[in-house]
């Protein structure tokens, strides 16, 4: 690691311990041409995901959009930020996790109903509304009776 000081190449680490809920390392280390200490970071490579948007489009995965998009869906709703985070990690580790680069943003909306149904049922009629574009009151009806039908065949 190149000191930030005197940019020597040479430094040995002092300490080692956990950073950022497990998902890095901070390590405290020392040149060993000038003596002094700095602290480096080190974080796991993720992959970069590619989103294929339902026109055909691709953009690189944002797990901000995902987030910003439950939030709308949450809005006025008893749903904390922490919660939304949650979800959106979550989903990012499942994408991170399977053999595909490439995602259709369908798959990523399912995987958002399936978790904000749990967490806020209106939140979830929110979010299918958007997702799903009901043409008319008939569709939107149908996705009503599934959720309360649900419960009492569970």
């Amino acid at each position: 690691m190149k000191c930030p000081f005197c940019g020597a190449i040479e430094s040995k680490v002092i300490d080692s311990r956990p950073a950022d809920e497990g998902t890095m390392i901070r390590r405290r280390r020392e040149c060993l041409t000038c003596k002094k200490r700095f602290t480096t970071y080190e974080a796991i490579e993720r992959l970069p995901l590619v989103v294929i948007k339902k026109d055909g489009s691709r953009q690189s995965f944002d797990k901000l959009k995902l987030i910003n998009g439950m939030v709308r869906a949450c809005e006025k709703r008893p749903v904390t930020l922490s919660q939304l985070e949650a979800i959106a990690e979550s989903i990012e580790q499942a994408l991170q996790s399977g053999a595909d680069r490439e995602i259709n943003s369908s798959e990523i909306g399912e995987m958002v109903m399936v978790r904000l149904k749990d967490v806020d049922e209106v939140a979830y009629i929110r979010f299918v509304s958007v997702y799903r574009s009901f043409k008319d009151i008939n569709s939107f009806l149908k996705e009503l009776e599934k959720l309360v039908e649900e419960p009492l065949n569970a």
